[in-house]
């Protein structure tokens, strides 16, 4: 009930709403607008703000809006200004359809009071829409005897557009028949028709394709085209023709039962039942018909039975073919019957050589024989065998082949070859045989043993223990078997006196290489050697390779005290004077080490002082020197332990033991050192006794020796005795008797020479005097011209 009743209601609203627009429709006077179809949504329709005579405000007050009959939105109206614009494109074919003018109304509604403008759209045609004909093709059947000027209605072409839009004339390709009229009908419409201008004639033309065009008056004009298709009906004017008036055919003898031998064809260029065709056998003998059939509607002759080369080899037939208003025409067909391919050929192998030495010429690897059992172009054959390998085929007499190598064959890169022989006949279809046949390469020993590297460099760290596996050298041989097999063995040196077979050793077979003894770094540094590698072939062949073997230093050898000595009988003192300063060079410890690298880098320490804040050594020369100034309360004997280290690892060190006296000057009395003074107190040992007697003499009878060669040297250069210059002692005594070349951390070289002193009063031989750096000899000098006494004791 209350959806009838919310029903009534609205029906009386919208009664109502007409009445109040029936009331108010003469209140303006109605306007036609225009567009044209297709623009632009938003664009511009009226202004009826200016149409209605209305203020500017007064649309928005008075709630205006744009209703059409359709009820589509296809107008929009800006409350503000008044325009009236399009809300969206507008489609005049769609809209009215081919209703022309196209006219859409619509009101514009307005309230406080109640107004309502009546207005029309109108939508003017643009040429949008090209002619269209209802089907691609169309067909007509002409008759070949119609006379000319004959019409024939051709359908029509459609075109959405209206008016000048529409179409307004067809045209006809060129062509020799016909032309194309165009007539108006009474609904304004425009049709063509084709009226012919000449006969027409099937057996020359039986079928015209002609493009019919339909051309509209837009600007641009457009157009739509069909295809017409005329076909040209027969009268029965013709008598059938055979396409060959012979036919000439082969036909295999294994064909089977029911082949087609052969096909006639009649043509009659008649249609309908005069150009329907049937076909006899105008002609067969007796062998003839129980072997061939002939189909009457199709003309093909098939088998019936099987045909046999040696009993028959050829047939002939006459045939004759019929229309349907009894003409006839007859032609012949000669049918030979050819032998078939029906045998392969065959390939007999008489002999066969396989393995085959590599790197050998031209080698015969098989001879075999070919036959083919047919006959003609089918027992003809031809043999051949892969492009890619080294092989070539020898054709001899009767169908014998050779197959031999086409150059050396080399087994390294390729061992094994797979040849198959083909031979094929020349028959339809060809036949073929294939043969395949392995041909194996045998190893030459023509490859040398070949080393990974040309030369091996090897670490071994000194002390090693014997027969220490201290590397590997690795040769391949890229031959088979025994060839392969490769021996190393150690080449003699080429300096014999390498004792070569007690440092190093091989194994034989598989290149490992072991020290023999224990090596020493400070003895051999670095030894190389060749190694050869022998396979096993015949003849053998064999390479070699430099290995070098580099010794890795350990720190195994302690620090070496140069100076002062250690082994002498009497201990070595230095004379300090008191008033020296702080920074005196008292003696400089002088140490080597044997080692390498960072084992021999020695540092210097004071380990031991009578008084430790008076003397300080410098870590990496050893130079003693005095730390503070001296005093009375100093005692006057010092004995110092210094402490020479090296920096490997573990280190290893040296200690030496100096003895200082503290003298006012130069002048003063020697003081024993306090081991001297032990000594004389103790009581003499007989042994010790004969062993100083015996080293007394000895140096006596040297000393002697030295003076007189010396002398004999001074003479022979007169003034160099005279200048004061020291000659170097040649002969027996060398000049330079040790020479340290900068070894551990020693910054200059040091040398002994045997020299004469000369020009200074006392002409005292100097023995083995070290050449000691120019601060140490300057000291040593100062010295010695201030104390004999100390000359004395050094020996000098």
């Amino acid at each position: 009930m209350e959806a009838g009743g919310e029903r009534f209601r609205q029906q009386r609203q919208v009664l109502i709403l007409f009445l109040l627009l029936g009331v108010t429709f003469a209140g303006w006077e109605s306007r036609r607008y225009s567009v044209m179809e297709e623009i632009e949504s938003g664009s511009f329709v009226a202004n009826l703000v200016k149409d209605l005579g209305l203020g500017v405000g007064e649309l928005a007050a008075r709630e205006a809006r744009v209703v059409s009959e359709d009820n589509e939105p296809r107008l929009q109206l800006d409350l503000q200004t008044g325009k009236l614009t399009l809300n969206e494109k507008l489609d005049r074919e769609e809209m009215c359809g081919p209703t022309d003018p196209c006219v859409m109304h619509f009101q514009v509604l307005l309230k406080k009071p109640l107004g309502v403008f009546r207005a029309e759209l109108l939508v003017r045609d643009i040429n949008d829409h090209a002619p269209e004909f209802p089907e691609r093709e169309m067909t007509l059947k002409i008759p070949e005897n119609s006379p000319p000027g004959t019409v024939f209605p051709l359908k029509k072409a459609q075109d959405l557009d209206v008016g000048n839009n529409n179409i307004q004339n067809y045209s006809i390709s060129p062509n020799s028949y016909f032309h194309v009229s165009t007539r108006n009908r009474g609904d304004g419409r425009k049709y063509p028709e084709l009226v012919l201008d000449r006969e027409l004639d099937r057996e020359k033309q039986a079928l015209l394709r002609l493009t019919l065009t339909a051309l509209d008056g837009g600007s641009p004009p457009r157009s739509g085209t069909t295809q017409v298709r005329i076909l040209v009906l027969d009268i029965n004017d013709n008598a059938p023709e055979f396409a060959q008036a012979h036919y000439q055919v082969q036909v295999l003898e294994n064909s089977p039962v029911g082949a087609l031998v052969v096909k006639v064809s009649a043509r009659d260029l008649d249609t309908g039942t005069n150009g329907e065709v049937s076909y006899s056998l105008f002609y067969s003998s007796q062998e003839m018909s129980p072997t061939f059939e002939l189909n009457s509607l199709s003309g093909e002759v098939r088998l019936i039975k099987k045909l046999d080369f040696e009993t028959v080899s050829s047939y002939d037939l006459d045939i004759d073919a019929f229309d349907g208003g009894g003409l006839s025409g007859k032609c012949s067909v000669s049918i030979e019957v050819v032998d078939v391919n029906d045998n392969a050929p065959e390939l007999t192998i008489s002999s066969l050589t396989s393995p085959i030495p590599e790197n050998s010429p031209e080698t015969e690897v098989a001879l075999f024989r070919i036959r083919d059992r047919d006959s003609g172009e089918n027992g003809k054959m031809t043999c051949s065998i892969q492009d890619d390998l080294p092989f070539i085929l020898k054709p001899s007499e009767e169908n014998f082949y050779t197959l031999v190598t086409n150059g050396a064959l080399d087994r390294e890169s390729k061992a094994e070859y797979n040849v198959t022989i083909t031979v094929t006949d020349l028959g339809t279809p060809r036949l073929k045989t294939e043969h395949n046949i392995i041909v194996l390469v045998s190893d030459v020993n023509d490859n040398a043993p070949a080393f990974t590297q040309t030369s091996y460099t090897l670490w071994v760290r000194e002390n090693n223990s014997p027969a220490l596996h201290i590397g590997s050298v690795s040769a391949t041989d890229t031959d088979a078997g025994a060839n392969a097999q490769v021996t190393y063995s150690l080449l003699p040196p080429p300096d014999p006196l390498v004792p070569l077979a007690s440092l190093v050793s091989i194994n034989p077979d598989n290149g490992h290489l072991f020290a023999l003894t224990s090596l020493d770094y400070e003895a051999l540094r670095a030894f190389e050697f060749r190694v050869g590698a022998t396979d096993h072939g015949s003849p053998a062949l064999s390479s070699q390779a430099l290995v070098r073997v580099l010794v890795a230093d350990a720190n195994d050898n302690a620090p070496f005290v140069l100076y002062p000595l250690q082994n002498a009988s009497a201990p070595c003192t230095e004379l300090v004077p008191r008033a020296a300063e702080p920074g005196y060079l008292v003696t400089k410890v002088v140490a080597v080490d044997g080692d390498a690298g960072q084992n021999a880098w020695l540092s210097y320490q004071l380990l031991k002082a009578t008084e430790p804040g008076l003397f300080g050594v410098w870590a990496h020369n050893g130079e003693v020197r005095t730390a503070r100034l001296l005093s009375e309360r100093d005692a006057p004997k010092q004995r110092l332990v210094v402490l020479v280290k090296d920096n490997g690892e573990p280190p290893l060190s040296a200690s030496v033991t100096l003895h200082a006296l503290l003298v006012d000057g130069f002048s003063q009395p020697y003081l024993p050192a306090p081991e001297a003074e032990a000594a004389a107190a103790a009581p003499a040992d007989p042994l010790t006794v004969y062993l100083v007697v015996a080293l007394a003499s000895v140096s006596s009878l040297f000393l002697f020796s030295a003076l007189v060669f010396v002398a004999v040297r001074l003479c022979r250069r007169g003034g160099a005795a005279s200048a004061g210059r020291c000659p170097v002692a040649e002969g027996h005594f060398p000049g330079h008797l040790v020479d340290v070349s900068g070894t551990g951390t020693l910054s200059q070289s040091y040398q002994y020479e045997v020299c004469l002193t000369g020009g200074t009063g006392t002409n005292e031989f100097k023995f083995l005097k070290p050449v000691l750096p120019s601060i140490l000899e300057s000291n040593f000098e100062r010295k010695s011209e201030g104390s004999p006494t100390l000359q004395n004791r050094l020996g000098i």
